[in-house]
């Protein structure tokens, strides 16, 4: 390995032009930790906000955007034992990702999918991570029950509803194009509803409301998520696109048992993405080998044209994953 690398800076906060090309010290492992030459690196809205600077790296976390990447271990800390030299694997990462070479810890490491390129496996972590420990582990999606995803063309609600469908689910999604919603049903969506265009309330109310909901809209979507949970129904909140103060009345949180949760990924510890990680090679990876599930890609940037990757994605009109060619 080389001692310096290039990689993607925020040169300051700002719009997508702010990201600019830059040498770095290429990082080294440490305990627990193995360092990756990454191939590809996906680009995510995280990635837009830290541009923007309303999203801080967590402490200890590198400066440089990057949530995601999949690669070749090329460095092994002290007390890993899960990876060897020259494995090829995807990873949830702290940070850092824009890099031609980044650090992260061993268990948040997962292997390429039996027959998946490394462009496509690039796409894994960051949205299965969240979709697997929002609709599963704390939404506690079970087989028939009625769920309905927001942003259902984005990279989360690609993956959500794939892996509802595969787990018995009945799929529902809001999209804000014809196209987008076409490209859900054909993911497995059993409705998908244009919001230009239907109440989603009154859709779901139709089906006897949504047992489970997960949004990454906020604003007035959250009072309206509440009118079409079903009885102990459950809204997960993982973002805020249209802001996160609105006035809510709690009395039908009372009176039909509804749990109202979210979280975000990134400043979770270790251990905690670590216990995710584990879920997913447990529970999803089979589904992944086996084709049965798949990451949908918009498109493909090189690494130099970071700027108009975060310019694609903020323009919303992508459906899927949108990802940079790092390395070979």
């Amino acid at each position: 390995m080389t001692e310096t690398m290039r990689a993607v800076e925020i040169t300051k906060p700002g719009g997508p032009e702010v990201l600019q090309l830059t040498d770095r010290p290429v990082p080294t492992p440490a305990h627990g930790q193995v360092v990756l030459k990454v191939a590809y690196a996906g680009v995510n809205r995280p990635d837009a906000l830290q541009r923007a600077g309303a999203y801080d790296p967590p402490p200890g976390a590198s400066d440089l955007p990057g949530l995601e990447c999949s690669g070749e271990v090329v460095a092994i800390g002290d007390g890993v034992d899960s990876l060897s030299m020259g494995d090829k694997v995807c990873a949830l990462l702290p940070g850092g990702g824009y890099a031609e070479y980044v650090a992260t810890p061993a268990a948040h490491c997962l292997p390429v999918p039996a027959g998946m390129g490394m462009k496509e496996a690039a796409c894994l972590p960051e949205t299965f991570f969240t979709v697997w420990s929002n609709v599963f582990t704390r939404g506690g999606l079970k087989a028939g029950e009625r769920f309905l995803v927001h942003g259902g063309s984005s990279g989360i609600g690609t993956t959500a509803i794939q892996l509802a469908k595969a787990f018995g689910a009945r799929v529902f999604a809001t999209a804000g194009s014809d196209d987008k919603c076409q490209a859900c049903l054909e993911l497995g969506a059993e409705k998908a509803i244009n919001y230009r265009d239907e109440d989603f309330v009154k859709v779901m109310k139709a089906e006897g409301g949504a047992n489970l909901i997960l949004d990454m809209v906020g604003g007035d979507y959250i009072p309206r998520n509440v009118k079409c949970l079903a009885e102990d129904g459950r809204l997960v909140q993982i973002a805020f696109l249209q802001g996160p103060v609105v006035e809510l009345n709690f009395a039908m949180m009372m009176v039909k048992r509804l749990t109202l949760t979210g979280s975000t990924l990134r400043p979770q510890s270790d251990l905690a993405k670590a216990r995710i990680a584990q879920d997913l090679r447990e529970a999803v990876w089979p589904l992944l080998d086996a084709g049965t599930v798949a990451p949908v890609m918009d498109s493909e940037f090189d690494f130099s044209q970071a700027a108009d990757a975060h310019a694609r994605m903020e323009s919303s009109g992508h459906i899927g994953k949108i990802v940079m060619k790092v390395g070979g």
